[in-house]
């Protein structure tokens, strides 16, 4: 079906358009090729280049990437090979009845999925045009009211359009890809595993990659059958993906080494080779701390591989650093190294926090090269106990006064948890188990008394 030769008229210094070259590739059987270039440039005010192909073989042989507008007649016969009415993936079907009508439009939208393609039709024949919109293609022109003029606006339309709908498609599935990043990510986050347990558990957690809920930092709390409570802490040098997904490995595999039995040397020696088997290069190391605190709560055996010491507080004392003397060196560095176990004495009433180096090595003042350090973060967890603070309030407060005092966000990843024992607490639960009632309710009255779990 020939398309008629565009029609010219004066065209106002106002309304010429100076773009960027366009290259259409207009698909029709009218073996005179009645759309020529100059013409339309002369309209659209850039250079449009035309190219101009007799069947649906040839455009395929001419369709290129630097074509930018498919002009396609909706009245081209369709080659039995290659009819077909089932729509391109993701893209509404054509209604039954105009199914063989669409047949070339549909094709074409097969070969070229990232073309803008502008469509020719029958005049006053609304509904056709309509449903070829709706299936894919970006605008429609009657052949009766083709000029210059308007070919080229609706050309420049299309190709706007289709350049939106891809915009808009990639960011629909970015943020898709997004959701289910977090989703993944928050899965991975640690569950504490401390039924039955009489101690408190806090955690807060700060991956420093923007826009991810999970960085090279981990953590875990279980607690075994004979009733030790096993805490642990650690730090995957590096803040990408590759170092995150590492350190869900290392977390998930002390887990299982835990509650099989290993602890102290015997456990970490076994993370050692997970971790030189997993990572990406030799330079990759992890530091780690780990506690088992015995189950009457008032004492624990402390292995450090390279991490800080712990935190620990006491009733009405000061919190101080635990010893880190004998510590070992971390994960990763000396292939035979070992890690002494040292006991230490918790007493009657306590709380003990354990950290990554993010939450200490954070500015003291917006553009100062002066650290936090150990000593700043004792004597500011000292000033939050003296008011008061305790659980999760003193975790908030002091990652809070961290971020402040270091000018905004840390660049660093942040973990840390935080266990205590409360004495009075567990004698009020025991009084409370002991209190007589229906045989019936006692398991949940008993379940209602467990302290919270606090994740992060």
């Amino acid at each position: 079906m020939p398309v008629p030769v565009p029609q010219q008229r004066d065209v106002s210094a106002a309304e010429t358009h100076h773009g960027a070259d366009l290259t259409v590739l207009v698909i029709e059987d009218d073996p005179a090729g009645s759309i020529t270039g100059p013409e339309l440039s002369a309209a659209a005010g850039t250079r449009v280049r035309i190219r101009t192909a007799r069947n649906l073989t040839e455009a395929g042989r001419l369709l290129t990437d630097d074509v930018d507008c498919i002009l396609l007649d909706l009245a081209l016969p369709v080659p039995t090979t290659t009819a077909t009415t089932a729509a391109p993936d993701h893209r509404p079907e054509p209604a039954p009845a105009r199914a063989d009508e669409l047949a070339v439009l549909i094709h074409v939208l097969r070969i070229a999925p990232l073309h803008a393609v502008l469509v020719l039709t029958a005049q006053d024949d609304t509904e056709l045009a309509a449903e070829a919109v709706r299936v894919g293609a970006q605008d429609y022109l009657f052949r009766g009211e083709l000029d210059a003029r308007v070919l080229s606006r609706a050309i420049r339309y299309a190709v706007e359009r289709k350049r939106a709908d891809i915009a808009q498609h990639q960011l629909t599935e970015s943020g898709l890809r997004a959701q289910e990043n977090a989703r993944l990510e928050r899965g991975l986050l640690p569950t504490p595993l401390l039924e039955g347990s009489d101690l408190s558990f806090a955690a807060r957690y700060r991956p420093g990659r923007s826009r991810a809920l999970l960085g090279g930092d981990f953590y875990d709390t279980v607690r075994t059958p004979d009733g030790t409570v096993h805490a642990m802490i650690g730090d995957v040098c590096g803040h990408g993906p590759d170092e995150a997904a590492l350190g869900v490995e290392l977390r998930i595999a002390w887990r299982a080494l835990t509650l099989a039995g290993l602890c102290g040397d015997q456990l970490l020696s076994t993370l050692q080779q997970v971790l030189e088997h997993e990572r990406q290069s030799e330079e990759i190391f992890a530091t780690l701390c780990t506690v088992d605190i015995a189950p009457d709560g008032r004492r624990a055996g402390l292995c450090l591989a390279g991490h800080p010491a712990p935190l620990l507080a006491r009733h009405g004392r000061p919190a101080r650093l635990l010893p880190y003397e004998d510590g070992g060196p971390a994960l990763g560095l000396l292939p035979r190294a070992r890690w002494p176990r040292r006991q230490v004495e918790l007493g009657g009433e306590w709380s003990l926090m354990m950290y990554t180096d993010g939450l200490i090595e954070g500015r003291v003042g917006a553009g100062s090269s002066q650290r936090l350090g150990q000593d700043g973060m004792v004597a500011m967890v000292n000033s939050r106990l003296e008011q008061g603070l305790a659980g999760e309030e003193l975790l908030e407060a002091a990652v809070a006064e961290v971020r402040e005092l270091n000018g905004g966000e840390l660049t660093d990843d942040v973990a840390v948890l935080l266990l205590g024992r409360d004495p009075e607490r567990v004698r009020r639960r025991g009084r409370s188990a002991s209190r007589p009632g229906p045989a019936s309710t006692a398991p949940a009255a008993a379940s209602a008394q467990r302290p919270p779990l606090y994740g992060p």
